[in-house]
């Protein structure tokens, strides 16, 4: 499954925000990636177009299971690369930098290749 890295960059946020409040609503996700609402709103419907996401009436978002696992998926590769980084030394906020724009562009075979070694 293909998805850009602007539509996975929401569903990660999506996610993250589903940990730490009761319901997600666009001004939420706005409000955590500095964009603005009518910005976010295009993508909201992107995302529910292709399924990824659930809106309610009361415009609540909930990522459908695609979305969550994409979601995931990112995620996992942002933390793991990102403490992998700071394992080589690299600072804190140019790991989590670097590893933002890592996990979008790895392949599932690399990632897992990399993931492998470093558990060694």
């Amino acid at each position: 499954m293909h998805i850009n890295e602007s539509a996975e960059n929401y569903l990660e946020t999506i996610l993250m925000l589903s940990t730490k409040l009761p319901v997600v609503r666009s001004v939420d996700v706005a409000n955590e990636l500095g964009y603005k609402k009518s910005s976010v709103s295009i993508a909201m419907k992107n995302l529910r177009e292709k399924g990824h996401i659930v809106v309610s009436e009361a415009g609540f978002i909930t990522l459908t299971d695609s979305g969550k696992e994409i979601a995931e998926m990112i995620y996992e590769r942002h933390e793991f690369l990102s403490s992998w980084l700071v394992k080589l030394g690299v600072d804190e906020k140019t790991a989590a930098e670097d590893a933002c724009k890592i996990e979008h562009v790895i392949s599932t075979e690399s990632f897992q290749a990399i993931k492998k070694h470093a558990e060694k």
